[in-house]
């Protein structure tokens, strides 16, 4: 956002190794809490991995929400009917489809606790409630809407109210009410900021040790004010998703400096393939190592089961190709409603 409050197209068309290799550590992230998180309350005890996802609980999600919303500016005047298949559709068709999957996988246990009658109705639920670790593609089209729809309000208006509405902490037991009140300031922010993030990535470049030099601060900061108990406060929240946001993008971008960033970028271009399909991995593995109890330490098991979440999300969506089941992460044509040929090129957010 200039000056003026106008906007400017300023990421190209192009994808950016950086913008890509954030992606690629946000998706790590994500895959890492629901691993650590799973095996600590399987086993009842916390392991040495346990630090790792409080310190990055500030800024995992909202890093990825706000990289989400960069390239917003470049298609947010297209006619509603294009907007809505690109923004809305294509995130609706791959929450019903795996939410359906995930479900047929853990109905048998939800069957047993409360009965199918009780499963049924969750399962509908599920359309209004976001189901399991699905939430986040359920919220994205939420967001897009209402930015569009916000288009000709003052960004500094809705800026200053996404703020408040995150720092208030809802807590109403809505998924979706609870997650928007916390989340949109960053998405908003991508949006209406871009062009000062890809500045930073720029001087980040421009000026790697002195990048390095600020990234060591930040860890020492945000890890001071989180466990002194501070991350859930009030402001503190806002400031430190801010800002870890920022070191990741500093970050990313010193690692496509090195050539260090191959893995992260390939995993941020296919991020929402990792999101989408790591939950069975993850869970196999999870409940592998609690049964056989081959790997004592709880640290280790969640690493392991971590890394194999991302990874056999990955051997999923390979397989799935080589099977020529390109539905489970390629729209259908029957499910577009706006002209495919009218798609913008691949863009990181997406």
């Amino acid at each position: 956002m200039t000056s003026n409050g106008t906007f400017t197209m300023a990421p190209p068309a192009e994808r950016l190794d950086w913008v890509d290799t954030a992606k690629g550590i946000c998706i790590v992230m994500v895959v890492m809490m629901h691993s650590v998180l799973g095996v600590e309350a399987a086993a009842g005890q916390h392991g040495w991995m346990h630090p790792i996802v409080e310190f990055a609980k500030p800024f995992r999600m909202p890093d990825f929400f706000l990289i989400s919303g960069l390239f917003l500016a470049r298609v947010i005047d297209r006619d509603w009917r294009t907007y809505l298949d690109r923004k809305v559709v294509h995130f609706a068709y791959f929450y019903v489809l795996w939410m359906v999957i995930q479900f047929a996988f853990k109905a048998p246990g939800f069957a047993a606790d409360m009965g199918w009658a009780k499963v049924g109705v969750l399962f509908l639920q599920s359309f209004i409630e976001p189901f399991g670790t699905l939430w986040f593609i359920y919220l994205l089209p939420v967001f897009f809407v209402v930015t569009k729809l916000t288009r000709t309000i003052s960004p500094v208006v809705v800026w200053s109210a996404a703020a408040a509405l995150e720092m208030t902490h809802m807590s109403t037991g809505w998924t979706v009410i609870d997650e928007f009140a916390a989340r949109f300031v960053y998405f908003y922010s991508g949006y209406i900021f871009a062009e000062q993030i890809f500045a930073l990535a720029d001087r980040v470049r421009a000026r790697p040790l002195i990048a390095m030099a600020g990234l060591c601060v930040w860890a020492f900061v945000n890890a001071m004010l989180v466990f002194a108990g501070f991350g859930d406060w009030p402001v503190f929240s806002l400031m430190l998703g801010f800002a870890g946001a920022m070191a990741i993008i500093a970050a990313a971008t010193l690692l496509t400096l090195v050539n260090w960033h191959g893995v992260l970028r390939y995993l941020g271009e296919h991020s929402i393939v990792v999101y989408l399909a790591f939950f069975l991995p993850m869970a196999i593995t999870r409940v592998a190592l609690l049964k056989t109890g081959i790997m004592p330490d709880i640290g280790s098991m969640s690493l392991t089961v971590t890394i194999m979440g991302v990874a056999g999300a990955v051997a999923i969506w390979w397989a799935a190709r080589a099977a020529k089941l390109n539905f489970l992460f390629e729209r259908p044509a029957m499910f577009w409603i706006a002209p495919k040929k009218a798609a913008p090129k691949l863009q990181a957010a997406e």
